[in-house]
């Protein structure tokens, strides 16, 4: 039993703890709140010069280790690459809206009548025939049937647009830092496997760090990459087709090739409305068979490309890239993987502890 003086010095220290551990919490949070507004921003730039650092390495050596001109020239040639095929799309995106607005105003809109087979479709057959019909006589009456769908629309339209300008300018700031961190690369690969190791211990830290390293880069890789690819097979082949709109519609199947969906679900009406509105001939029978392929293409990289040189299965970088989708939109793509990793090597190397602490006590008694 502790004597009285025992037992006011353990409270005195106990009571020190806990208002240190306050003053630490308090400090925590106000920082968090300090930081919180640029956490997106320092994310992406993570992410990006994790997944860019391997070139600055090809680079450094015809540049003579002069790391900040390539990490500038990096962040140039990225900055070109993506403000060049914006700009083309916003402007014909600007085009077409202009081109509708003139058509309308002239009067010169001509919808054809529905078939009579309309009216049979299942459960919305009857109601698709009439606003159609009406359309086909009355195109005016019928917009100002809709005025209200269509103005909220229009304000849900300007709202994305708006949302895709601001994520644009962060995409690009980001890039910046992304430039800024990959300048000292070195230096910042000494802390994360400092901060690692004083989080993991020495004998998990390295590996940990070089886990999420190496994760970042798969899924940049086998997600956005892939979804790049199929972006550029089938939005060629649109162009060449000249489907309406080819640019948006590739565009459409990059964004859902990163929300891991099914190309399919562009490429498949496109087809539809190829072959409906051309016939079936030789053109357009190649051009579906070509894109119905393109728009499955992920299904053998994704495979190849996915959790390449990881060491975890390629389950679990698809799993954690998917519910860190769906938890954390596009950033939780990349955060997902990375944590579900670092867990799945944790778990095992745990599982495995005994046995290995077994198998070293046996080696030291034969020795």
């Amino acid at each position: 039993m502790l004597t009285p003086l025992a037992q006011r010095v353990l409270s005195r220290e106990l009571l020190d703890v806990l208002i240190r551990a306050g003053l630490v919490a308090v400090l925590v949070i106000f920082c968090y709140r300090i930081f919180r507004p640029f956490f997106d921003l320092m994310v992406w730039a993570l992410i990006l010069a994790v997944t860019l650092y391997p070139l600055q390495l090809r680079l450094r050596r015809r540049f003579a280790n002069r790391d900040g001109l390539i990490a500038t020239l990096i962040v140039l040639v990225a900055f070109v690459v993506i403000l060049v095929p914006t700009y083309m799309l916003v402007v014909a995106l600007a085009d077409s809206i202009e081109h509708a607005i003139a058509v309308f105003k002239t009067g010169n809109v001509r919808i054809p009548p529905p078939a009579d087979s309309v009216a049979s479709w299942p459960l919305v057959g009857k109601t698709v025939y009439a606003s159609w019909l009406q359309a086909s006589t009355d195109l005016t009456g019928l917009a100002q049937r809709f005025t209200p769908q269509i103005k909220e629309a229009g304000r849900a339209l300007l709202g994305t647009a708006t949302g895709l300008g601001a994520a644009l300018l962060v995409f690009f700031a980001s890039l910046i830092v992304a430039g800024i961190l990959m300048a000292y690369g070195e230096m910042g690969h000494n802390s994360a496997v400092r901060i690692a190791t004083r989080i993991f211990g020495p004998g998990n830290g390295p590996k940990v760090a070089e886990l999420c390293t190496a994760t970042i880069r798969a899924v940049a890789q086998g997600v956005v990459g892939i979804a790049f690819i199929q972006m550029l097979l089938i939005g060629i082949a649109f162009i060449v087709m000249g489907i309406p709109g080819a640019g948006l519609l590739a565009l459409a199947v990059l964004l859902i090739g990163i929300m891991q969906l099914p190309a399919t679900l562009i490429t498949v009406p496109v087809i539809i409305f190829v072959i409906a509105t051309e016939g079936a001939n030789t053109a357009t029978i190649i051009f579906s068979v070509y894109v119905f392929i393109a728009g499955l293409a992920d299904n053998v990289l994704k495979p190849l490309l996915l959790g390449r040189g990881v060491a975890v299965p390629m389950p679990v970088i698809l799993i954690g890239a998917l519910g860190g989708m769906v938890t954390g939109g596009v950033i939780g793509l990349f955060i997902g993987p990375v944590l579900l990793s670092v867990g799945y090597q944790l778990f095992w190397r745990w599982v495995e502890q005994p046995q290995a602490e077994a198998q070293a006590g046996s080696q030291q008694a034969q020795d």
